[in-house]
């Protein structure tokens, strides 16, 4: 397998902090999203910043991945893994049979994601002092992607080379566990997954609300515009109110995840981020200067 370098996939420096590596992956998911990116490649350039946010967001993994890092490999490298790989313990002593997300939940990801974090080692089971569930159960993590949340609905993983369907109950939260029986490894017992939310590009979750970062232009912000948002039922018509300033939170009522036990759904949380576009034509620059001319420098004070 080779070897990638994922702080240079983010753009990032390896001592970057949770608030920089969650700025840099949605500057970039949102710029190579397979949706709206007209750049060639852009479907593999978003896959890749997405297993990197991926392996990095989660302090486990990352302490890990930087153990293997540090021993000088970099990107295409050919990595070779320690005498029976990276599946009981990892790079950095971790137990990776005991974290599986990403990759092995389906995720696309490659394969020294897979090696390094989710494949499970044909007929590895639980271990003995290692908090084994009851009656020789296995235990995985699954990382569920936010739309099956929403829509509750089935996918397909592969465990230990076997494909299997995982019916994702509606509204499922993190911690929560989904239970295959008899689909244990080695065929004991049943397979425990631990549900935990899979990083999305347009989204943040906080409790049963969804939080997403919306661009707005400087005059959308200052006269008030309708902007089409996304949202995980599909895009809704969001009136911006004129007047709005970078940061100001705007509330979709029940656009969030469903409630847990038939209670009430969660909200979205749109969050305006103003920007400027680039100017490419003279047209453009000149109506920049106009707008130079027409504000002064005084708005800074104001």
């Amino acid at each position: 397998m080779q070897f990638k370098d994922y702080y240079e996939t983010l753009g990032v420096e390896p001592g970057a902090g949770e608030a920089e590596l969650k700025t840099a992956y949605r500057r970039l998911a949102r710029k190579y999203h397979p949706d709206v990116s007209k750049e060639a490649g852009a479907e593999e350039r978003f896959k890749a910043v997405n297993e990197a946010y991926e392996a990095l967001r989660d302090p486990a993994k990352r302490a890990a991945y930087d153990q293997l890092r540090a021993r000088g490999y970099r990107p295409g490298d050919e990595v070779q893994p320690p005498q029976g790989g990276f599946g009981q313990g990892g790079p950095g002593g971790v137990d990776f049979d005991e974290i599986f997300a990403g990759g092995g939940a389906g995720g696309g990801f490659s394969d020294f994601f897979e090696e390094l974090f989710g494949r499970r080692r044909p007929g590895a089971g639980p271990q003995p002092g290692r908090g084994a569930p009851p009656r020789g159960d296995t235990r995985a993590r699954l990382a569920v992607p936010l739309e099956a949340v929403y829509e509750g609905r089935s996918l397909r993983i592969n465990v230990a080379g076997k494909a299997l369907e995982v019916r994702i109950p509606k509204g499922v939260r993190p911690g929560q566990s989904i239970r295959l029986k008899g689909q244990g490894a080695g065929g004991r017992g049943d397979l425990l997954l631990e549900v935990e939310y899979a990083a999305h590009p347009q989204f943040e979750v906080d409790g049963g609300n969804i939080v997403h970062v919306l661009p707005v232009a400087p005059w959308e912000a200052a006269l008030g515009a309708s902007v089409s948002v996304p949202t995980l039922g599909g895009p809704v018509e969001l009136k911006v109110p004129a007047g709005c300033e970078a940061g100001r939170k705007l509330r979709l009522r029940g656009r969030g995840l469903p409630g847990v036990r038939g209670g009430a759904a969660g909200d979205q949380i749109v969050e305006l981020e103003v920007m400027a576009p680039r100017a490419e034509s003279e047209a453009q620059r000149a109506a920049y200067r106009a707008l130079q001319q027409a504000f002064g420098d005084g708005w800074r004070r104001a």
